[in-house]
């Protein structure tokens, strides 16, 4: 296996760019039933152990390589759940190993119910500077159907617990065409949360994950002729109300899912989509290094037990699903991930990045799509028309080689 710790001088210049950094905090109190990521409940000393263990992996990692770090994002999971001290505590350690801007984007995932002033008045003053929570829903019945462990008055109570411990740019979380809910549900969800004037919004649609509790129960319900999923036809009129709604209430839409007052679109995302490169420490963390894409294990035991008891570390050994890319795999990610963006991708940039006109790869493919109307050029640039969004991933997808 390719040992991505050891980079050559002649890739170093690749970095000079950016990197951003992700920590994956894989615990939470329960696991929703929609939910298909990396996550679940642990006891005291596993959360510290695995703490203990992803510092170590920090420390271990590029030490020869010293570019910007102008965001870092606590994902999970539930980061919000374990001690405040253990967040204090890999930050250091970042800040120790990085060179982290002093104006960096610091993120960190919340669910309502986890947090407390003191919590939060620990994460501002250790420099985290940006909050999002998971809200989903301002309906009660709506959030216990998808296995929320919080009512709406919760987070109500957690929202306002971070504007009291200063926090100023607040990212909330929403998801639509949840079991049984209505257009008109919909839209008191999103008013309610425009009233609170939080500085972004994500708003997704919910995606039924194969082996996940929801999936298991809709299926069953869908062969006795039950069906409480919204039909395509009302989740895209939940979209386009959710487009009219956050437009009026001045909130910039630059992304399919999520929407941004202007100046406070996420910086972190933003790098996922240009693509930039990014580290992520912890199990099932994804990074982007070079020409080189990989993931971490995912057992947690073997990370832990692996990180701990090794005097010399060799990060190749709990990195999986290793790719080199190729010049034809990085000019894919450029389209498939910039087109998420509302204002889509730059020709200049293309040519910047690949040497070769965005013309001579993708010219006929474009055309064809102007032609069905599911693109538009304009200038020097190329992005989703309306009808191009609500076909956006079979229009993504047919710019993969």
């Amino acid at each position: 296996m390719m040992n991505k710790t050891s980079i050559s001088n002649k890739s170093i210049s690749v970095f000079k760019r950016q990197m951003g950094i992700y920590i994956h905090i894989p615990f939470c109190v329960k696991k929703c039933s929609y939910c298909d990521f990396l996550s679940a409940p642990a006891e005291a000393d596993t959360i510290k152990a695995y703490v203990e263990a992803i510092i170590l992996e920090i420390k271990a990692s590029h030490t020869e390589i010293v570019v910007p770090v102008p965001t870092i994002f606590f994902g999970g999971g539930t980061p919000s759940i374990i001690e405040p001290q253990y967040i204090v505590r890999i930050l250091e350690a970042i800040r120790d190993q990085f060179e982290v801007e002093p104006e960096a984007e610091i993120t960190i995932e919340c669910n309502p119910g986890t947090v407390s002033l003191k919590k939060l008045l620990a994460y501002k003053a250790a420099g985290i500077n940006r909050i999002s929570f998971g809200l989903q829903s301002a309906d009660n019945i709506e959030l216990k159907s998808i296995g929320r462990i919080h009512t709406y008055e919760q987070f109500q109570d957690s929202y306002e617990m971070a504007r009291r411990a200063g926090f100023d740019n607040i990212n909330i979380d929403l998801i639509a065409a949840l079991p049984n809910q209505t257009i008109a549900s919909w839209e008191n969800t999103v008013r309610k949360v425009i009233d609170l004037q939080p500085e972004h919004i994500s708003a997704y649609s919910l995606i039924l994950e194969e082996g996940t509790k929801l999936y298991t129960v809709i299926e069953m319900e869908r062969t006795n002729g039950f069906d409480r999923i919204p039909c395509d036809d009302n989740e895209r009129e939940m979209y386009y109300l959710t487009n009219e709604l956050l437009e009026k209430a001045g909130y910039v839409h630059y992304e399919i899912s999520n929407y941004a007052m202007p100046g406070y679109e996420c910086r972190h995302n933003l790098s996922y989509w240009a693509p930039d490169h990014y580290l992520g420490f912890g199990i099932g963390a994804a990074s982007y290094v070079g020409d080189v894409r990989y993931k971490n294990i995912e057992d947690i035991k073997e990370y832990i037990k692996y990180l701990s008891q090794t005097e010399i570390i060799d990060l190749s050994k709990i990195q999986v699903d290793v790719n080199q890319l190729t010049t034809e795999n990085k000019m894919e990610e450029f389209m498939f991930l910039g087109l998420r963006r509302i204002e889509g991708i730059s020709l200049k940039e293309f040519y910047k990045r690949f040497g070769v006109r965005y013309e001579s790869v993708y010219g006929k493919l474009t055309k064809k799509f102007i032609e069905q109307e599911l693109l538009l050029h304009t200038d020097d640039r190329i992005y989703l028309s309306e009808r191009g969004i609500d076909m956006s991933n079979s229009v993504m997808c047919e710019f993969l080689f």
